[in-house]
């Protein structure tokens, strides 16, 4: 259901105004393109190249004071929008997006909170310029929506940051009744028939306090990553990171593998599964999580894989921690029943979970958890977590390959939502040294030591990014607006 821009501006005006509102007054866009080190396999497709959007947002307080914020993520193109068009024209479609967002930030003419405005904007802006995106294109090149998210959650991040930054606290600061107007009743409806109360409730109430500076790290093993010396092709770089899953597994600690699968080669994924919790057992490895990416038609597939592991390797079995979206994400088209798999292991919506309202479906469905990321908006993965943990469901915080600036937010969502088990992490997998600057300032944040990642280097204000430390140099912007 798309909501009119005017029962908004009826809603803000039903509402008390707070002198520590803010509009938005201008805003800035770089890209940065990224080379990745080795191959990523998502689904289908292969990342060897990213290209991460870089937000800068100047918000206007009620006393005319300015304050600027940043916002960054990949423009994750075969994660987003997996299809048979080229690759090079969905990226140049989210670039131009991501472009014309910026202009419509700048626009979005309302004062509140980021939560406040970030909802309002999804629900009213970024809607109506995605639809007037797709009215003029072929069918089969109209955009998905987690992709124009995406592009909505720059500017989003940014937001949140400029506040935090204009009233001088830090991000995790301002989520209470003290800051926002409007409660969670003003976004949030429970599920028919589940007593759960969000009038008079804020998404403070449902973070954790305090949030551990030190957070258990995942790693990633993609579907085309080596997991022994057999299966080198003799093409692997020579930079000094490690190749093989057990030289990474020993550098880093790790204690934590997320298995990438095919989702329909089910033979394939039982092995892999197999095999990585081989070398999980000996070395100490003590969880495992698999990922289907959106590639399963039924539920019996996934099924017969986990009571195979069941039944022939019952510790790979106990160390499956969850099962992560494999059935494709448009829940509404795809109403896959998945209460068998919820039987045997925790389920997790990734791609699906655009926001609560597609959580509250997947709930319907069998699904037990959800997987937050701050690329669907920090505004929209805050209120998802708070539906979820209202209605009992378990949290992850899944990566992006987040590097730069976005794996900042990343961590900080992940340390203060709390998740089933701390948050998953891969950029210095796939491409460390586009994160070498932001590591001179931040090491334990791009480097996993003892299976853990260390964010005790953030400043006090905002998410913390000490950007002006950094010695990045940015490209000139694509687009700029408004005060800067």
């Amino acid at each position: 259901m798309l909501f009119r821009a005017a029962s908004f501006r009826e809603e803000r005006n039903s509402v008390s105004q707070s002198v520590r509102d803010v509009r938005l007054a201008g805003a800035a866009l770089h890209f940065l393109p990224i080379a990745t080190r080795v191959p990523l396999k998502f689904g289908g497709e292969t990342l060897t190249t990213a290209l991460c959007a870089r937000a800068r947002l100047m918000v206007r307080g009620r006393k005319g004071d300015l304050a600027e914020g940043w916002g960054e993520t990949p423009l994750s193109v075969q994660w987003t929008w997996p299809s048979s068009i080229p690759f090079g024209v969905r990226l140049e479609a989210m670039k131009e997006m991501t472009r014309r967002l910026a202009r419509a930030w700048t626009e979005f003419d309302a004062w509140g909170h980021p939560v406040e405005l970030g909802w309002d904007f999804q629900e009213v802006e970024l809607k109506r310029v995605w639809r007037e995106w797709n009215e003029v294109r072929p069918d089969a090149e109209r955009m998905p929506w987690l992709a124009a998210l995406i592009c909505c959650s720059v500017f989003d991040q940014a937001l949140h940051d400029a506040y935090a930054r204009l009233h001088e606290v830090t991000a995790y600061s301002i989520y209470s009744q003290d800051w926002i107007t409007r409660d969670l009743s003003h976004f949030l409806q429970p599920a028919p028939a589940v007593k759960v109360r969000f009038a008079g409730r804020f998404p403070e109430d449902f973070l954790v306090r305090p949030a551990r500076k030190q957070i258990r790290a995942w790693h990633l093993v993609g579907g085309l990553d080596p997991i022994d010396a057999t299966e080198l092709t003799g093409q692997e770089p020579e930079d000094g990171y490690p190749v093989l899953l057990e030289d990474w597994i020993q550098r880093d600690g790790l204690k934590c593998l997320k298995i990438k699968l095919r989702g329909n080669d089910e033979g394939w994924d039982f092995e892999r599964v197999v095999r990585v919790g081989e070398l999980a057992a000996q070395y100490g490895v003590e969880w495992l999580t698999a990922d289907f990416n959106c590639t399963v038609h039924a539920a019996a597939y996934v099924d017969r894989i986990l009571d195979r592991l069941r039944d022939e390797h019952p510790r790979t079995f106990a160390s499956l921690l969850y099962v992560e979206q494999p059935f494709p994400y448009d829940l509404e088209e795809s109403a896959i029943d998945a209460h068998s798999v919820s039987a045997r292991k925790p389920l997790f919506l990734d791609e699906s979970a655009h926001d609560w309202r597609l959580v509250r479906l997947g709930r319907e469905l069998g699904w037990t958890g959800v997987a937050l990321k701050t690329c669907k908006t920090q505004s929209g993965a805050l209120l998802s977590a708070c539906w979820a943990k209202a209605h009992g469901m378990t949290l992850m915080v899944q990566d992006l390959t987040n590097p730069m600036l976005a794996q900042i937010p990343h961590v900080l969502l992940a340390a203060h939502v709390g998740t089933i088990m701390g948050v998953e992490t891969n950029a210095m997998q796939f491409y460390p040294e586009a994160s070498a600057p932001e590591a001179q300032v931040h090491p334990g944040l791009y480097r996993r030591r003892d299976g853990h990642v260390d964010w005790s280097t953030l400043g006090p204000v905002g998410f913390g990014y000490r950007e002006a430390e950094i010695a990045r140099t940015l490209p000139q912007p694509e687009v700029a607006h408004g005060v800067l």
